[in-house]
């Protein structure tokens, strides 16, 4: 009984990020009332509470649920693939990123912190997606230093090409997210990762 009552809860829970998730993408995080996401799922405001403190500590469980630390990427590629080539573990893990992105939950909450998310209240979307951008540098750093190490990189320090693989990432990303539907930013993605990594090689 307690199993199921834990599960349940937990079901309870799911559902009502699922609702918010919903009406934030519908009407705005700003405009969106707890009321409308306790309608939408089907309960009672009471349940939202149970649950969440306040419309931002469910924001950020709509977040932390789609939330991946860059480094998680790494992580999924071969060890003898970061040491022998860090270049080349960069390269899988963005491809990994990129297909992550693609899922529809995955799209449409970043769609939501990006679009449809106002300053308000204990909510700054600029500051999280701050917190996601340093992250993703720093990410980068640790890997490009590791190919110059190794004397994998060309003409530019693991600095600058940090800078400038992490505006490339950047600009691919928000010009993608605003019309998501428009092409694969896999697809295109990995052909400017690719490109750019060539042209950060040793020739």
């Amino acid at each position: 009984m307690a199993r199921r009552t834990k599960a349940e809860a937990a079901a309870t829970r799911e559902a009502l990020i699922d609702a918010a998730e919903d009406m934030f993408m519908e009407h705005g995080v700003a405009r969106t009332s707890l009321e409308q996401i306790a309608r939408h799922a089907g309960m009672t405001r009471g349940a939202v509470y149970w649950h969440f403190k306040n419309k931002a500590d469910l924001f950020r469980a709509m977040l932390e649920r789609i939330h991946m630390p860059f480094q998680n990427l790494f992580d999924e590629v071969d060890d003898d693939v970061v040491e022998r080539c860090p270049l080349e573990a960069i390269r899988r893990a963005c491809i990994h990123g990129f297909a992550r992105l693609e899922q529809p939950r995955n799209k449409r909450v970043h769609f939501i912190m990006m679009y449809r998310c106002e300053f308000f209240s204990d909510i700054d979307p600029q500051a999280m997606q701050e917190e996601i951008s340093g992250d993703t540098h720093a990410v980068l750093l640790r890997y490009f230093q590791l190919a110059e190490e190794r004397q994998q990189l060309s003409g530019l320090s693991a600095e600058a090409a940090t800078d400038l693989f992490h505006a490339t990432l950047s600009g691919l990303f928000y010009a993608w997210l605003r019309h998501p539907d428009l092409y694969s930013i896999k697809a295109r993605g990995t052909t400017m990762v690719e490109n750019l990594l060539n042209l950060l090689r040793p020739s």
